[in-house]
């Protein structure tokens, strides 16, 4: 642990963003893996009332199950319900715009992940011309001889290339993993509020 903390202490100041930015992609990793999962979305109790549903009486429990399991989707299925007598363009709109409200809500956290995903290789980088630039300066002034001067800038210049190349390449891939799914859980959602509005068209 000492030899970890002694090995980021040499890579200088940019060591300091570098670490909020894997501080924050962790934050965001445990929020999302939380809030993605299928069945806290998709809740089986609200498919299963869209599928079941025929007649008046089941839209009151439909809605008293949506207001038990709160999320996106129940809200979307919820807001249907209450105004299933507006004329079915108006109901289809009125769901379109709560549902491009709700998918922000499966998308939060998801550009900031997708920025550190770029900007920290690019701090990496900059931590490196910042340790080259100490080795040419003690070089310059101190000639060849000063190794030791010598190994701290070039040690600062290959580690937060490393860290932030370790940074930055999960973050990519899990950025594009979370965008993948919450992606297909709209497209998820899509499907059974369509499917909703057809229930609804026949009553």
């Amino acid at each position: 642990m000492e030899e970890t903390w002694i090995m980021l202490q040499s890579g200088g100041i940019v060591m300091i963003p570098l670490i909020i930015c894997s501080i924050i992609v962790l934050t965001i990793v445990i929020e999302r893996s939380i809030v993605l999962r299928k069945k806290k979305i998709l809740v089986p109790e609200i498919i299963n009332v869209i599928e079941t549903i025929e007649k008046q009486e089941d839209i009151h429990l439909a809605i008293s199950i949506c207001n038990k399991n709160k999320g996106a989707f129940a809200n979307i299925v919820q807001l249907g319900l209450e105004n299933k007598d507006l004329p079915k363009d108006d109901l289809k709109e009125l769901i379109t715009d709560q549902g491009r409200q709700e998918v922000r809500t499966l998308q939060k956290g998801l550009v900031i992940m997708e920025t550190i995903a770029g900007i920290a290789p690019l701090l990496g980088l900059l931590g490196t011309v910042i340790g080259m630039i100490k080795v040419f300066t003690v070089i310059s002034e101190q000639g060849l001889g000063q190794t030791q001067a010598l190994s701290g800038g070039i040690s600062e210049a290959l580690m937060t290339t490393v860290v932030g190349l370790t940074i930055g390449i999960p973050s990519l891939v899990v950025y594009n993993y979370f965008t993948d799914k919450a992606e297909n859980l709209i497209m998820d959602i899509e499907k059974f509020t369509s499917q909703l509005l057809r229930k609804l068209s026949t009553f």
